[in-house]
């Protein structure tokens, strides 16, 4: 089906000459239409299969700077550059979860430890 018109080819393909159909076809319900947002999730469940929903897709815009950066990595390590980006994104993770670690246990040592930390601070 082609356009509102309903232009069909012919069993041959496009190579085919071309005829008007002038036959009404009920369009295509979108299931769920209609629903309140917590039924369309419900629906959706059903209708997209869970290895699409686990993985998502992702753009990414570089600059030349980063594009240069990118390509150098995966030559020299020999990986993809989604690779490249994902092991920087945990990388970072990591390194932040870390210094929210380190912060947290800096402030219960000054807690425990503050008046003895002042006293040798002070001679």
């Amino acid at each position: 089906m082609c356009g509102v018109l309903g232009l069909r080819t012919s069993k041959a393909g496009l190579r085919g000459p071309l005829r008007l159909s002038t036959e009404v076809r009920p369009r295509h319900r979108v299931c769920g239409a209609g629903l309140p947002p917590t039924e369309m999730s419900r629906v959706s469940e059903h209708l997209i299969p869970k290895w699409y929903r686990e993985r998502k897709a992702l753009t990414v815009r570089t600059d030349t700077t980063l594009e240069v950066a990118l390509t150098s990595l995966s030559k020299v390590e020999g990986i993809s550059q989604r690779e490249i980006i994902g092991r920087a994104v945990l990388e970072r993770y990591e390194r932040s979860g870390h210094v929210a670690r380190v912060t947290e246990s800096i402030k219960n040592m000054v807690a425990r430890w503050g008046d003895v930390l002042e006293r040798l601070g002070s001679e």
